[in-house]
């Protein structure tokens, strides 16, 4: 039996509906939004002595739903398909008295001017306005200006959709400019998610009299979750709240089986700003074998801690809650633009919407507990925020680390998941040592401050080709230049070009700890141009013959990087690589032995003894001691 119409256009047909219901029998049809789900959002709006009028009632159940439980009674239906209203009056003759059915076009109805007090319309408009030609839409206009003549000043028209873009523009653009308050329901769903999983609104029209002169719009969207509405300052605005609604419905429903094979990532945004407080990321760990108590966790990751590997990687987070022990855990990272009230705060801030994100399975009234590192949400203060033309809006804060240690940060907001700088909030231990290095790459001068401090007699050069990150580290990380320590404004590329041609094979170590801007290359440190060949040349000439060259590489395309390695072993004989353990980044240490006075044994052994020495720094490899122990222990090679 063929229900469906051959054309979209066939919505609009009398002729069409008549057959649809003939065919159909005495069963109700429903397009969507049980009575069940409708009834909170028509609570507020229809009240008992309302006269209403539904248009394109079909046979659905929903005047006598709203009839039976008292709602309200003096109900007016009309729909254009004889068939469909025939069907209704018997249904209701005896029952319901005081409910009638008209066959009349609503186009074109014969009531008075300000009849009703609500005009209720169920998948009506999405009916009719299936595309945007010109005369659907000239149909839509009609529809509307009767619904207007029909409604009292101070009346509602309630409509149920599915809110496709072009549905809710239409509506909204129409009844705000003609001076109506709009606001957009969301109807709470009871149904089988992975039955159905487009969301259901319901579009509220308030009559006013159009000031005449008056641009002011009022427009609100109340989510499913929220009695209070919210204000929207246009009607674009308020089509991408409802699409981001209708995005999270199909999340939920991608995420409602087990495992997910893909970690799913959203944010939930401070009501007030519209920024994003929280970013969450559901991921399941297939292995885990579920039992009563390891079906959902929610996992608080402590302010400032969100980019390390083990919580801002796919596989750091797969880690993590492999090790945790879940099916499914839900991992909650923190804006540093947000204010938190601890844990219980985020609890009780969180609990509703993370059960909606809850495995299927998952048993009634079970506790989800919310974990942490050490039980709490961690300490991040924002001490600068600024913006550079060339690196863009950047952030300087303080963060706690493991323990009792403190870390000021600089990160570059257009790639807030990397670290640029990190400085530990304590002094160091000055050692003795002898060298002139060269770091390409200031940030908040961290590295260059320590290789100063560390080595009492080093001499410093530094290459920043941002003038505001020189601004930032002398000011928020207590660097400053001096006898021992030059800040040299200027491109990497162009200086070392410069001296290559001028003053070679000066520097004991060279280091770059330069970041990408351009973030579709898959290399974020450093730009491509600082790791070809004929680069690489001009770094080895103004590099000592026993001198190291040093690389911060983050990368994650591994074609990119096997080019970038393979570039750096073509320039320099000894190349060794170091993971920092919990991050993405590896550490290139090079040297390049004079032309010609090496042989394959000696390379050979220079390359253990490397190796040996990179091996044995003593200290953990995320710190900046390790760096110079091994530097220093290079160098004596």
């Amino acid at each position: 039996m063929e229900l469906l119409p051959r054309s979209p256009a066939e919505f609009g047909s009398a002729r069409y509906w008549d057959r649809f219901f003939r065919q159909r029998g005495q069963r109700s049809f429903e397009w969507y939004g049980a009575f069940p789900e409708l009834c909170p959002v028509l609570h507020k709006y229809v009240r008992p002595r309302d006269k209403v009028l539904v248009v394109g009632c079909g046979n659905s159940e929903l005047s006598e739903q709203m009839y039976d439980v008292g709602m309200c009674q003096d109900i007016v239906n009309i729909d254009v398909s004889d068939a469909a209203i025939r069907q209704m009056r018997e249904r209701s003759a005896s029952a319901r008295p005081r409910m009638s059915y008209l066959l009349m076009d609503m186009l074109q109805m014969d009531f008075p001017d300000a009849h009703f007090q609500v005009v209720l319309d169920k998948g009506t408009l999405d009916a009719l306005l299936t595309d945007e030609e010109e005369a659907t839409l000239a149909k839509v206009d009609q529809m509307f200006a009767e619904i207007s003549r029909v409604l009292q000043v101070g009346g509602r028209y309630l409509c149920v959709s599915l809110a496709q873009a072009h549905v809710l523009k239409k509506a909204v653009e129409y009844f705000s400019q003609e001076g109506w308050v709009v606001r957009v329901h969301q109807v709470a769903s009871s149904g089988d998610k992975q039955q159905f999983v487009l969301p259901v609104f319901v579009y509220v029209m308030t009559k006013f009299r159009k000031v005449p002169g008056s641009a002011a719009q009022i427009l609100e969207i109340c989510p499913e979750e929220q009695d209070r509405p919210m204000r929207v300052e246009s009607a674009e605005r308020l089509v991408a709240a409802v699409k981001d609604r209708q995005h999270y419905a199909l999340l939920c429903s991608q995420i409602s089986k087990i495992p997910c094979r893909e970690q799913v990532s959203l944010d939930l945004c401070d009501r007030e700003s519209g920024k994003p407080r929280y970013t969450l990321h559901v991921v399941d760990s297939p292995s885990v074998k579920p039992s009563r108590d390891n079906h959902f966790a929610i996992f608080i990751i402590p302010q400032g801690r969100e980019t390390e590997w083990l919580f801002g990687t796919e596989e750091g987070r797969r880690q993590l809650a492999a090790s945790a022990g879940f099916v499914r855990l839900l991992t909650v990272a923190l804006h540093r633009e947000q204010l938190y009230e601890g844990m219980a705060g985020i609890q009780a801030e969180l609990s509703g919407k993370v059960m909606e994100l809850a495995p299927p399975g998952l048993p009634a009234r079970q506790q989800v507990p919310f974990l942490s590192v050490g039980g709490d949400i961690g300490v991040r203060a924002v001490r600068h925020c600024g913006s550079s033309p060339l690196s863009g809006d950047f952030v300087v804060e303080d963060v706690k680390g493991d323990g009792t240690c403190y870390f000021r940060r600089l990160i570059f907001l257009q790639n807030r998941n990397v670290v640029q700088s990190e400085a530990r909030l304590l002094a160091p231990t000055p050692l003795p040592g002898e060298l002139a290095v060269l770091v390409v790459g200031l940030g908040g001068g961290s590295l260059p401050l320590f290789v100063h401090d560390y080595f009492s007699q080093a001499r410093v050069a530094v290459v920043e080709i941002d003038p505001s990150m020189l601004e930032v580290a002398t000011r928020w990380f207590g660097f400053s230049q001096g006898d021992r320590m030059q800040v040299h404004v200027s491109d990497g590329l162009d200086y070392v070009a410069k001296l290559a041609a001028e003053a070679p094979a000066q520097y004991d170590a060279i280091m770059f700890d330069v970041d990408s801007k351009d973030l579709t290359v898959g290399m974020s440190c450093p730009p491509p141009a600082f790791v070809e060949k004929p680069f690489l040349q001009k770094v080895k000439t103004i590099l000592k013959p026993e001198g190291v060259f040093v690389l911060n590489l983050v990368c994650r395309d591994a074609r990119l990087k096997e080019s970038v390695l393979a570039a750096l072993r073509a320039v320099f004989p000894l190349l060794y690589a170091r993971r920092i353990h919990g991050e993405v980044n590896e550490i290139l240490w090079c040297q390049a032995g004079p032309a010609g006075r090496r042989g394959p044994a000696e390379l050979g052994a220079r390359a253990r003894a490397l190796e040996q020495a990179l091996r044995q720094p003593g200290r953990p490899w995320d710190s900046s001691y390790a760096l110079a122990d091994v530097l220093q222990a290079v160098l004596a090679l």
